[in-house]
């Protein structure tokens, strides 16, 4: 039986510039960073607090993945479907990040699902920063 989600897997071009936007600019914390194999590390993220969903920082390798897997992998960077990060305050988070030089592709706006603005990573891939409507709460 499917207990829950425990990780999603972000592909990344360099962990270490993966992680610094990630802890930096969006404030998650760094989980898990440890290596295995040739070359190879595992790197996890996630928002303060949350324990039950890690997010993978992966970059691809040739020694992992074969060569035509690792240039498969590095040519979806930036492609993951857009992901919902719930907030308490959509506008003060979004001023916080903005200052941080997050870039944001619409600014908070009003959505009959709550306030919501849309924000995109250092490869393209497209968060919604979601304060929900009490409705959905």
């Amino acid at each position: 039986m499917i207990t829950h989600l425990a990780r999603v897997t972000i592909v990344v071009r360099d962990q270490d510039e993966a992680l610094a936007f990630y802890t930096e600019k969006l404030g998650f914390e760094k989980r898990a960073d440890d290596s295995f194999g040739p070359g190879a590390r595992w790197l996890t993220v996630a928002p303060p607090g949350q324990r039950e969903l890690e997010i993978v920082l992966q970059q691809p390798l040739e020694s992992m993945h074969g060569e035509q897997g690792a240039r498969e992998m590095l040519a979806s960077v930036g492609k993951n479907p857009t992901w919902v990060l719930y907030t308490t305050d959509c506008q003060g988070d979004y001023g916080q990040l903005v200052e941080r030089g997050v870039t944001f592709i619409s600014p908070p706006t009003e959505q009959p699902y709550g306030l919501e603005a849309v924000l995109i990573d250092l490869y393209g891939n497209s968060y919604s920063l979601l304060q929900p409507a009490a409705a959905m709460n």
